[in-house]
């Protein structure tokens, strides 16, 4: 998710999508937070974060909070553990996640939180 919002940008970093890496099944399959998502506020943060801690977040909070608002509204929640259905921090949830092929959802929650993200980028851009 970080890697396509970032290439679309012309942005390219052997870093990307290694510093992601955790954050897939919810946060190293804690089932916490939707793993697309956190790439997403990665995503909206190569172009909204501050560069230094003496300045205000408050642009990146707003965009970050735009797309939680724009994706829980489209799937009820930004949790991993709700959107799957399965507990990944488990073997069974592990199991049921590959039995039902929960990947494909995956998938697509990826491309949405991807399409989102650019959405909000380009709006701004406009």
């Amino acid at each position: 998710m970080l890697l396509a919002v970032s290439e679309s940008k012309n942005i390219r970093s052997d870093l990307i999508p290694r510093i992601a890496t955790g954050f897939c099944g919810g946060i190293a399959r804690t089932s916490n937070i939707c793993g697309a998502v956190s790439g997403a506020v990665m995503a909206l943060n190569i172009f909204y974060g501050r560069n230094d801690p003496g300045m205000l977040p408050e642009k990146s909070y707003a965009k970050v909070r735009e797309l939680l608002a724009l994706f829980e509204a489209q799937f009820g929640t930004v949790n991993c553990r709700d959107l799957t259905g399965c507990d990944l921090s488990t073997p069974e949830g592990r199991n049921a996640f590959k039995a039902n092929n929960t990947i494909a959802r995956c998938r697509h929650l990826s491309q949405e939180a991807a399409r989102m993200a650019a959405q909000i980028i380009a709006e701004t851009e406009a």
